[in-house]
């Protein structure tokens, strides 16, 4: 496929994905029975009264300082609102009993109640806490640790860091649904010095941004034989986030480890070409344990938002 065919057919599954997004953002409603208008500034967000979604309302975040504000907002949530048409996302007898904040990264402890939770009442309380602290400055991202063991979904693997971009398909009525994304992924090819596209068909919980689930499939591996791996296995990732066209990816040290025989800058731009291919960013900025004045393997700077490199992928006109 040319350059131009390329770009073409990635605009169109941009512009498809800008209208789902739309559609979805206009399911988020005020609490009150009748029509409210669009609540702007930092907000809280409850359940409505039958327990099915999510609501917000204005909230003036108070306190002085990061520390403070996240007291304020973790107090605030856990009590029932004034309006009867809300209700707070907290079921009852779970608390979150301590919290710890640590270069953006916000650690939550709750008891061990929060085990009993059924899986609707559960993504939609982990959705209000996230997105209500999320506006706080100094928090970027959010993780849940029950009784001192992190978080795990139904097939025992860790939640992780989340941020606000992680709900955005939950703030409707589907709030465990699953389902299936074509994916346009990039593997290094069989002698490592090109990048070779892979398309994959993947069933995903609706819980799950696109972004996140592209860079977990990366990190998994490819599926056919003439590609290899660009990401070390055993890389973590701590956090992803989509703002203002640009998709910000944190992970852990494990990352800077090299895959034998790849090039590193084919590594970089397996993951970039292929969060970029995905549809909803232009540029992908990457650090590594919150930080981006590094170099990665020695050899390339991450410092600044990296835009998709179409002369490494293999392909017609390449």
């Amino acid at each position: 496929m040319c350059h131009k065919q390329r770009e073409d057919a990635s605009m169109r599954r941009k512009c498809m994905k800008c209208l789902c997004i739309l559609l979805i953002a206009m399911l988020l409603t005020g609490c009150g029975r009748g029509r409210k208008p669009e609540v702007s500034g930092t907000c809280i967000y409850y359940m409505n009264a039958e327990g099915t979604r999510l609501v917000k309302e204005a909230y003036d975040i108070k306190g002085d300082g990061a520390e403070a504000e996240i007291k304020a907002v973790l107090s605030d949530m856990q009590k029932e609102p004034e309006d009867e048409d809300c209700r707070s996302a907290f079921p009852k007898g779970i608390r979150a009993e301590d919290w710890k904040l640590d270069k953006g990264r916000l650690d939550l402890y709750f008891n061990e109640s929060y085990k009993d939770i059924d899986t609707s009442s559960e993504i939609l309380l982990r959705a209000a806490l996230v997105q209500s602290l999320v506006q706080i400055a100094g928090v970027d991202y959010v993780n849940f640790y029950i009784g001192g063991t992190p978080l795990t979904d139904n097939e025992g693997d860790e939640v992780g860091y989340m941020h606000a971009e992680d709900f955005v398909q939950n703030t409707g009525s589907s709030l465990h649904s699953y389902q299936l994304a074509n994916l346009h992924l990039y593997y290094a090819d069989k002698k490592g010095d090109k990048l070779a596209e892979e398309e994959v068909s993947v069933r995903y919980n609706s819980n799950m941004s696109i972004e996140k689930l592209v860079v977990e499939q990366l990190i998994k591996g490819p599926s056919m034989q003439e590609h290899q791996p660009a990401l070390p296995p055993e890389t973590k990732l701590l956090g992803i986030s989509v703002k203002d066209g640009i998709c910000y990816v944190n992970f852990d040290d494990q990352f800077q480890s090299s895959v034998y025989g790849i090039n590193p800058e084919l590594a970089i731009y397996s993951l970039v070409n292929s969060i970029v291919e995905a549809g909803n960013a232009s540029q992908v900025q990457i650090s590594v344990n919150g930080e981006t004045d590094v170099k990665y393997q020695g050899a390339i700077d991450l410092g600044k938002p990296l835009s998709r490199n179409l002369d490494l992928e293999e392909g017609e006109g390449k």
